[in-house]
């Protein structure tokens, strides 16, 4: 009979095998986890990069409603306006537009071709500032009030504060959505942890016959949950990378998507830290519940 060493034969069994059928469902839902932070910090990059884009529109433009008065017709108002609002310092272009543009722009609303041709219809004047010392709305009504023109100014200022107010709610939900999204990757890793203990009750009580202490067995299970979050996180991020990489290129020559979610390509690499910080946020949860669990066991 052969007395030889074989290592499969007498090397102990681990603590956590490898095989546990347990550790998909965990694996399942880190992933998940990871795929709706990466996803939402992508989303929300994108988002503020349309809503700094969309406040820089507006605020470097403005718009003048003329309304003829006295023997004007409304195309001579608007050029009047036109030579008025041109020579107000920190104006840089002055731009009447037509009737058939005006009518262009309320189409969406009364319809084309609502309007009967005779009505004297306001005509518009799209101004751009000029972005180093734009001209107020104020300076731009005074001089139209002091050239006899009836006119009135928006200068986009309330659309640019309810655009940075929607902005800063869509920042203060993604932060939201990344603490609640943390707080529910610590209670599954707490929940695993506790029921790792609990199937492996003799072998953990053995371990400490056998002088092991209680921080040896958090380890163990702080590495078990470390190496699994991070390589769970690292599946949901990289899914989440396709799936961003798809809308980019889905909204190729798409002017609506593009301005409502212009993803970069530079936003792809968001989801690169979450691996790393599954990974902490796990390790930690594991040693801090497993040291609770082992110091109230019996």
């Amino acid at each position: 009979m052969s007395l030889a060493f074989d290592p499969q034969r007498w090397w102990p069994a681990p603590l956590l095998p490898k095989g546990d059928g347990r550790d998909w469902t965990l694996l399942f839902v880190v992933a998940a986890l990871s795929f709706l932070a990466s996803l939402a910090a992508v989303a929300g990059l994108a988002g503020q990069r349309a809503t700094l884009g969309w406040r820089t529109e507006l605020t470097g433009s403005a718009t003048v409603v003329v309304r003829p008065s006295g023997t004007d017709t409304p195309d001579e108002a608007a050029a009047r306006a036109e030579e008025v609002v041109a020579g107000v310092p920190g104006v840089a272009q002055a731009l009447p537009l037509d009737a058939a543009k005006t009518q262009a722009l309320l189409a969406p609303w009364i319809g084309p071709g609502g309007l009967p041709p005779d009505l004297p219809t306001p005509r518009l004047v799209a101004v751009q500032l000029d972005p180093t010392a734009p001209a107020s709305g104020a300076a731009i009504r005074q001089a139209l009030k002091a050239a006899g023109i009836d006119a009135d100014v928006d200068d986009h200022s309330r659309w640019a504060a309810q655009i940075m107010r929607a902005g800063l709610a869509v920042e203060i939900a993604g932060a939201a959505l990344f603490v609640l999204i943390v707080a529910v990757l610590g209670a599954v890793i707490a929940f695993a942890t506790r029921e790792g203990l609990a199937a492996r009750r003799e072998v953990v009580e053995a371990l400490h016959l056998a002088g092991a202490t209680d921080g040896f067995v958090a380890r163990l299970f702080q590495a078990r949950f470390a190496r699994a979050a991070a390589q769970a996180g690292l599946a949901g991020g990289a899914l989440a990378v396709l799936v961003a990489v798809f809308i980019k290129l889905a909204g190729t020559g798409d002017e609506q998507l593009t301005a409502l979610l212009p993803i970069a390509w530079t936003d792809l690499a968001a989801p690169a830290p979450f691996p790393l910080l599954g990974a902490l946020v796990a390790a930690v949860t594991a040693r801090l519940t497993a040291m609770s669990v082992l110091a109230g066991r019996p």
